[in-house]
């Protein structure tokens, strides 16, 4: 493994410098999970900037961000966000900005992700749940319910009673 480097880049949208740490550059320059999620919480800390970070459009690089943060597959992520990968690569190579409901998803789906780290220690574990039925959720699958707004609160909800140790 060679000695970390550490490349600075500056995203417009998020004002502010993207660490990107690698071990081996030539295989893989992604932020890890922690990163990735800690870049994006100050849009999502509160409903207030929530709400304008989604009015003002996310970078269209938070998607590929997601993307890799969550490993669904491409499939899963165009279900979900009910957008293609190809035009998200194209609005990141010509770099527009998402809409606001995009937006709006990518972060309350990065804020589940905060919450299911925090919850299960790690975005392994919290992914391997988001794929299994859930009792608290009816037996339904949380990543199923992904694709709505309300299905997120819902995973949120049973989040913070798995926190609190009610299952049910």
């Amino acid at each position: 493994m060679s000695k970390k480097e550490t490349t600075v880049k500056t995203d417009a949208k998020l004002k502010k410098p993207i660490v990107y740490k690698m071990d081996d550059p030539s295989i893989d320059n992604r932020l890890s999970d922690f990163e990735v999620i800690y870049n994006y919480k100050p849009f999502f800390t509160d409903d207030i900037s929530l709400l304008n970070s989604s009015k003002k459009g996310l970078n269209a690089g938070a998607a590929i961000d997601f993307l890799s943060l969550s490993g669904f597959s491409q499939n899963e992520f165009q279900e979900t966000f009910k957008t293609t990968v190809k035009t998200i690569q194209n609005h990141v190579t010509r770099e527009l900005s998402l809409d606001a409901a995009l937006s709006e998803k990518l972060l309350k789906s990065f804020a589940l992700f905060d919450k299911g780290v925090e919850v299960f220690g790690s975005a392994k574990a919290f992914r391997q749940w988001i794929k299994t039925p859930a009792h608290g959720l009816g037996g339904l699958i949380p990543f199923d319910l992904m694709d709505t707004i309300t299905g997120i609160q819902l995973i949120e909800e049973q989040l913070v009673r798995i926190e609190f140790g009610a299952f049910a």
